[in-house]
């Protein structure tokens, strides 16, 4: 274990021991990186920190299940990564990921404008929740396994595709890979996501993509 992990952890045992100046210290550590990380993606600054600031009310919340062998800096920008998608959601905004791998790996992944059907308009608070939790918790797991491994290109690419939205082609270019390779992470990382949510026995009424045959 490294030495920033290690003072992550010491930070961690000390807001669960409640000292007062151990989550002044986390905010001081991450917020910075987490607010330039979504402020990136939106342009707006007051938004951003709304968001950011319930990025680690949500930390908090899940405190008691965070696993200490998880990268924390993984851990806390997966949490403010779907508080982000709840903000483009409200704003009509909601990021196209679907979970069927069976769509044209060629095609162009934006974001989803004001025409989506009212079942994704019109969702529940608790399924919006549930689907939150699956969500974050097969996320974090994949992208901590990639961290452990160093695939960074792999991250990368997951990125460009489905946080900004960016076309097959696009992405290709930027990373210096094939679009052949670009199409391969598409497919594994959809098909992965797919088995981490089946594995947490989400129900079809959460995630109807993940039982389409």
């Amino acid at each position: 274990m490294n030495a920033d992990s290690e003072a992550d952890l010491l930070l961690v045992t000390r807001i669960r021991q409640g000292e007062a100046d151990a989550w002044n210290d986390l905010i001081s550590k991450y917020e910075g990186r987490l607010l330039a990380f979504v402020e990136s993606r939106i342009g707006h600054r007051a938004a951003s920190e709304d968001i950011v600031q319930e990025a680690f009310v949500g930390f908090l919340n899940s405190l008691p299940n965070y696993d200490g062998r998880r990268p924390l800096e993984g851990y806390l920008f997966s949490i403010c990564a779907y508080k982000l998608t709840d903000f483009l959601r409200r704003e009509g905004r909601r990021p196209a990921v679907p979970l069927s791998t069976g769509e044209d790996s060629r095609g162009q992944w934006q974001l989803a404008g004001p025409a989506r059907s009212s079942s994704s308009i019109v969702q529940s608070v608790e399924r919006r929740t549930l689907e939150e939790k699956a969500l974050v918790e097969a996320l974090q797991h994949q992208v901590d396994r990639w961290m452990q491994r160093g695939d960074w290109v792999k991250l990368k690419c997951i990125e460009l595709l489905f946080v900004r939205g960016r076309a097959n082609k696009e992405v290709a270019a930027d990373l210096n890979i094939s679009e052949q390779q670009v199409a391969n992470f598409k497919f594994d990382f959809l098909t992965r996501l797919r088995s981490l949510i089946r594995k947490q026995g989400v129900s079809e009424a959460v995630f109807p993509e993940l039982y389409e045959e």
